[in-house]
């Protein structure tokens, strides 16, 4: 009887160090985020648009999940503040173009989770605008969680040097034969001639896929497409010489056919990433993400679902704050679906913690809600509403809304039922509906809970006086 229940217990021990065991290799997911720059919804064939061709993304979209609504803010760095820290940029944002070095980002979260780590793409975010102290410290990614970059924009302005000394014929265009620097080396314009830096930024994601498909990996590529000047891809460069690539066209008709080209070049750069993703045999275990920063360019107006859309960068509309957001993870993300669950910006960083097994500690943000459950079938914990605090610090009109779906209001109390009025033409505050009359005392609770909008005039990048609330917590 002894020997029968020595073997049993040796038998339940041995299952258990096999299942300790097989835990112990089952590796994290591959996240892969691709936030394209100044393109909104309008842009996208699976969210309507009519003038744009996207079939790569249209396809992530059928296998995998499309949220209807996804909410950046009106500009580049304050979305790319906010998504890299998860925390609304009341408490962290201060200059155009600088991510301050001691802020902790979702690199910096998955590097010490195990993951290794890349980016590539438009950095622009060492202070250079303002020559803050470290402005011209090319470490500043690795100091943000990562292994290895490829970047825009990192230590030299895209019409020169940085700050005085240096040599003005350093910078150049993102585009046509970009200056970039590379894990510490600077690309110069000449080493880099006649190459189109989207591609040479897609090189470098593939080949780091590649090189790291035996572990898990992030890829962070805040895109160089869409933004402006509106100039030819390697699809419709023809026999334009080189020395004026770079160069927007004058005319309004040709500016949209080459942003039409842009478009959908990116998607074509989206597309060789998935195969590669599929080529290293980690389609299974690959999160794919796709949003953009911010709205489109006001230069472009363009047809979606029967309507003319202006783009919106820089305002604090519809067409300024909602962006795309696509998710696949083959085998895990539900096929076709139309999710209408909100998206904020700060969700991204408790959204990667969950994903790579992470709790959150003391010094992590709690602003943002994962969405992980919903990539993988799940109900999870929507959100019902989410906020945005602007005031850039770059002559644009800063404010405050909080929205759910439907509802948006306004710090100065304007209210509007979105997306029935994407122009803001119909304020209903004062309306005597009492269902939404409901809607606007529960929003109005959240924004008499967050920090003050700026007041008086517009900010500019001469304003002395920054506040910033770290510690503010939403009381329910």
């Amino acid at each position: 009887m002894l020997k029968q229940i020595g073997f049993t217990v040796l038998v339940l021990v041995a299952g258990l160090v096999s299942a300790v065991a097989a835990n112990a290799e089952e590796r994290q997911p591959n996240i892969i985020l691709v936030m394209a720059d100044d393109v909104s919804w309008e842009a996208f064939g699976s969210y309507g648009a009519e003038d744009y061709k996207t079939p790569n993304l249209d396809q992530l979209a059928s296998q995998g999940i499309r949220f209807s609504h996804c909410y950046s803010t009106p500009i580049c760095t304050t979305s790319r503040v906010k998504i890299m820290t998860g925390k609304y940029n009341f408490r962290n944002y201060t200059h155009f173009g600088y991510l301050n070095p001691a802020e902790k980002t979702f690199g910096n979260l998955l590097q010490a989770a195990g993951y290794k780590t890349a980016i590539a793409g438009k950095w622009q975010l060492n202070g250079l605008y303002n020559s803050l102290p470290g402005h011209l410290d090319a470490s500043r990614p690795v100091a943000s969680g990562f292994d290895e970059y490829m970047l825009w924009q990192l230590t030299t302005q895209k019409g020169g040097a940085a700050s005085k000394g240096g040599a003005a014929s350093k910078g150049g265009e993102r585009f046509w034969s970009p200056p970039l620097e590379h894990n510490g080396k600077f690309l110069t314009k000449e080493m880099n001639h006649g190459k189109y830096g989207p591609d040479l930024f897609c090189d470098f994601i593939c080949d780091f896929m590649e090189r790291n498909q035996s572990k898990p990996f992030f890829v962070y590529y805040p895109m160089v497409l869409v933004h402006d000047p509106f100039v030819p891809t390697p699809d419709t460069l023809g026999d334009q010489p080189l020395a004026t690539a770079n160069k927007a066209p004058k005319d309004k008709a040709k500016r949209k056919e080459n942003f039409v080209a842009m478009v959908n070049y990116m998607d074509k750069i989206v597309g060789r990433i998935v195969d590669k993703v599929d080529e290293i045999g980690q389609s299974d275990n690959t999160i794919i993400l796709f949003t953009a920063d911010n709205g489109t360019n006001t230069q472009i107006t363009s047809r979606w679902n029967g309507q003319e859309i202006r783009g919106g960068k820089g305002g604090m509309k519809d067409n300024g704050t909602h962006v795309p957001l696509i998710a696949y993870w083959k085998g895990h993300t539900p096929s076709g679906l139309v999710s209408n669950d909100l998206i904020d910006f700060t969700d991204f960083y408790a959204t990667f913690a969950q994903t790579a097994g992470v709790e959150l500690g003391q010094n992590d943000p709690r602003d943002g809600t994962s969405f992980l459950p919903q990539l993988m079938g799940n109900p999870g914990t929507p959100r019902d509403w989410v906020f945005c605090h602007y005031e850039p610090y770059w002559n644009k009109k800063s404010g405050q809304f909080v929205r759910n779906q439907n509802f948006k209001l306004y710090r100065s109390g304007e209210f509007f039922q979105v997306p029935k009025d994407l122009s803001e033409a119909n304020n209903l505050n004062g309306t005597t509906d009492q269902e939404v009359q409901r809607v606007l005392t529960q929003l109005s609770g959240v924004m008499d809970q967050s920090p003050p909008a700026p007041q008086g005039k517009k900010a500019d990048k001469n304003t002395k006086q920054r506040p910033l609330y770290p510690s503010w917590k939403m009381k329910n």
